[in-house]
């Protein structure tokens, strides 16, 4: 480049190359990209049939008489009791409350000729009766073949005297953001509504439950819509409306839909067995966080950090530990916390798995055979009593930390409301201003680990913080059982005098 500075002719040359490949480059772009359509009427014309409005019904308690009681014991209480057992409103000890139907709107698709349909579970959630009424305006009984609260995903069986119209699933996983999407569905009861706009983010989570990983698209989606398909321009379904951002209850333009990518497996598994069968690893897990990531050596916050192993699980089995960042499983990458669980419950049970950690800096690969996860079982956190029996009295302040702490006696038991037999290492106090605090540490916490070893006493606490003072250490981390359940921190050691 500093050449064609002083030749202007070659600088000509170099620069008409320049634009040329830049003029190559767009031109690869575009063409790689797909147009907007003139038109989504072909498009809509073709799949309005193969979407379904849904309708439910169920018996609910209508509450009868005032919403208020007396006090125990108050003088007006017998007196009102009577005057509402007079009057047939059901007071304390009167009749018992009415019952009176009550109806939902919302909307599906079909998936298959002989009358397969897809809905959310929401809108079919304790529902009596189901009812689908088809684009030719027929009305069909529909049975609830299986439903999964964790994704709201249900799926439906109507009898159709004929082959209905139905779609196909689509990529979610391939759609880009800035992609032309297009719902259909029953808004506010008008029936077979289409709306069109493109997907405006992508892995949402709207705190709904544990795999969520949502579209976000500005096609209208209002009440009504839920259970009906997101689309692509292919016409398949990528996406199921499912919820909308909104303080009005209206559409703003931040709507919701659980991708295809989850959905189809879940639909196949209650095709299949009238529930879902989901894989599981048996672990507690956190996010790994930038000051965790630094104390345990990884150049990044990645992956997803064990806080706790259930004790008959098949991580336990496979010897994956407590403090263990698990980074890759099945040969896919953990980008983050979140990405694990959905990882984890849709591989095969019994599968025999490859699992990538990072342990005593440096990565490691453990076998998993995957175990099935059962919906009752619920994880329990490791146990962190200590078998020592702590000093009877100790405390010490740990400045670089900002935090007090003490071994656990029977006044720290009394006073934090901790379970009989409780020992160990507990934070007494934490200082406003510090790291400590801004984590989330709190007075009444016990510190189970520091820098990966059990501590017993607050001499393990003082002596770990100060060797890693000595190793020029940044942070440290350490394991803390939380009201929430054991969890790692990982606190920046402060060196100020």
């Amino acid at each position: 480049m500093l050449d064609a500075l002083y030749n202007p002719v070659r600088a000509k040359v170099t620069a008409a190359l320049v634009i040329v490949l830049l003029g190559v480059t767009s031109v690869s772009q575009i063409a790689n990209a797909r147009p907007a359509p003139e038109s989504f009427a072909d498009l809509a014309e073709k799949l309005l049939p193969t979407v379904v409005n849904i309708s439910t019904s169920q018996m609910v308690a209508e509450r009868q008489g005032p919403d208020f009681q007396f006090p125990p014991g108050s003088p007006f209480e017998d007196l009102f009791r009577d005057f509402m057992d007079r009057n047939g409103q059901g007071g304390q000890g009167g009749p018992a409350p009415q019952r009176r139907r009550a109806t939902a709107l919302g909307s599906g698709f079909i998936i298959s000729a002989d009358g397969y349909i897809v809905t959310n579970n929401h809108v079919i959630d304790g529902a009596d009766e189901i009812t689908v009424r088809l684009h030719d305006g027929d009305t069909l009984d529909a049975e609830l073949i299986g439903r999964d609260p964790k994704t709201d995903v249900a799926l439906l069986k109507v009898e159709p005297k004929e082959d209905l119209p139905f779609v196909k699933w689509g990529d979610s996983d391939s759609a880009r953001i800035g992609d032309w999407a297009m719902a259909i569905g029953n808004p506010f009861g008008l029936g077979g509504t289409v709306t069109a706009g493109i997907i405006s983010a992508r892995n949402r989570d709207i705190n709904q439950g544990p795999y969520d990983d949502f579209i976000q698209t500005d096609a209208s989606i209002n009440r009504g819509n839920s259970g009906g398909p997101l689309f692509n321009l292919d016409g398949n379904v990528i996406g199921i409306n499912s919820a909308i951002y909104s303080p009005s209850g209206g559409s703003v333009g931040i709507g919701f839909a659980i991708p295809s990518a989850i959905a189809q497996s879940v639909v196949e598994q209650l095709k299949e067995y009238g529930r879902t069968r989901r894989g599981w690893l048996g672990v507690h897990i956190q996010t790994v966080t930038e000051d965790i990531a630094d104390s345990v050596g990884l150049d990044e916050a990645t992956g997803a950090m064990v806080a706790g192993v259930s004790e008959d699980g098949p991580a336990k089995e496979a010897g994956i530990k407590q403090g263990d960042v698990i980074l890759t499983f099945d040969g896919k990458t953990v980008e983050s916390m979140r990405r694990l669980p959905r990882i984890v419950a849709e591989t095969k049970i019994g599968k025999d798995v490859d699992v990538v950690i990072w342990r005593d800096g440096e990565k490691q690969t453990v076998q998993v055979e995957l175990g099935e996860l059962e919906e009752e079982v619920v994880a329990t956190s490791a146990d962190s009593s200590q078998e020592q029996q702590a000093p009877a009295v100790a405390e010490a302040s740990i400045d670089e930390l900002g935090i007090k702490i003490a071994n656990v006696d029977e006044s720290l038991r009394q006073r934090y409301n901790l379970a009989e037999g409780t020992e160990g290492v507990i934070v007494t106090e934490v200082s406003g201003d510090s790291y400590a605090a801004e984590k989330g540490v709190r007075p009444g916490d016990i510190i189970i680990e520091a820098s990966h070893s059990s501590v017993d006493s607050v001499d393990d606490v003082v002596d770990a913080v100060k060797a890693a003072v000595d190793d020029g250490k940044r942070t440290i981390l350490m394991l803390i059982e939380t009201s929430a359940g054991p969890r790692y921190f990982g606190l920046t050691i402060s060196t100020e005098e």
